[in-house]
């Protein structure tokens, strides 16, 4: 099978390790993995500031890049919603403001083939065993866009439980929001950075050495807080879990 990368501009920028860790487990399950170097902002950010007209022809782009794939797949529940869940949006709302069919057209092909890595596990391939190792207590927190639009659901943790030598904890308030938002957490800093505190404090209640997601953007947000508070746990993607094996431990 032969699909592609959607790193997504936060990970391409700030954690690229997370692009070579998808990479690396989709490769060790027999998928070919390639990274079309012509990919850029799916245009979430433009969108949700209120600059939907900006975002058009980034979508319009991102069909152009991803279209002729099997399947996109991304480490990213909220860029993976954007396409996902706000394209259709976008298109829809381009009919009503009476500009015509032609932008729906153009996106609807790519957005049921863009799937959240651990949707992309689960559902494509039908895996939960990926063969990884990690020896480590983990708390697993699930990011709004990935509970909310995605409707990920269990398959983060039946991914994680299935992981050999690592230790499961239930995170206190798992469906509350990190505080993150995107430029919500510019705009409510403080409101932002209590929701971030109070997520931290019940991770480490659990007594977790790493707190995981499958959202670099609010694992950024938690990592600072973490720093903050002076915290030993560490916020790790959920692809650098599953790609970890004893031969290629994490580190």
């Amino acid at each position: 099978m032969r699909i592609a990368l959607f790193l997504t501009c936060v990970n391409d920028t700030l954690y690229p390790g997370t692009g070579r860790a998808v990479v690396k487990l989709l490769t060790r399950l027999g998928v070919e993995v390639d990274f079309p170097a012509a990919q850029t902002c799916c245009g979430q950010a433009h969108y949700n500031t209120g600059y939907r007209h900006q975002a058009e022809p980034l979508a319009r782009h991102f069909s152009d890049v991803f279209g002729a794939y099997e399947a996109v797949v991304t480490p990213s529940g909220s860029c993976g919603a954007m396409v996902r869940e706000l394209y259709p949006r976008l298109g829809e709302r381009a009919r009503a403001e009476g500009r015509g069919e032609a932008l729906a057209r153009v996106l609807a092909p790519v957005v049921p083939k863009t799937y959240e890595l651990t949707e992309f596990l689960v559902d494509v391939l039908g895996v939960t065993d990926v063969g990884a190792y990690f020896p480590h207590t983990v708390t697993y927190h699930p990011t709004c866009h990935g509970l909310r639009s995605l409707g990920l659901g269990d398959r983060p943790e039946r991914l994680l439980a299935a992981v050999r030598g690592l230790t499961l904890a239930e995170l206190p308030g798992a469906e509350e929001c990190c505080g993150f938002g995107g430029t919500f957490a510019v705009k409510n800093a403080d409101v932002s950075a209590a929701m971030g505190a109070d997520k931290v404090r019940g991770a480490e209640s659990t007594g977790a050495e790493v707190l995981c997601a499958a959202d670099n953007s609010c694992l950024m947000h938690l990592g600072g807080t973490m720093a903050r508070l002076r915290t030993a746990m560490r916020p790790v993607h959920i692809a650098e879990i599953l790609a970890a094996t004893e031969e290629e431990p994490w580190s």
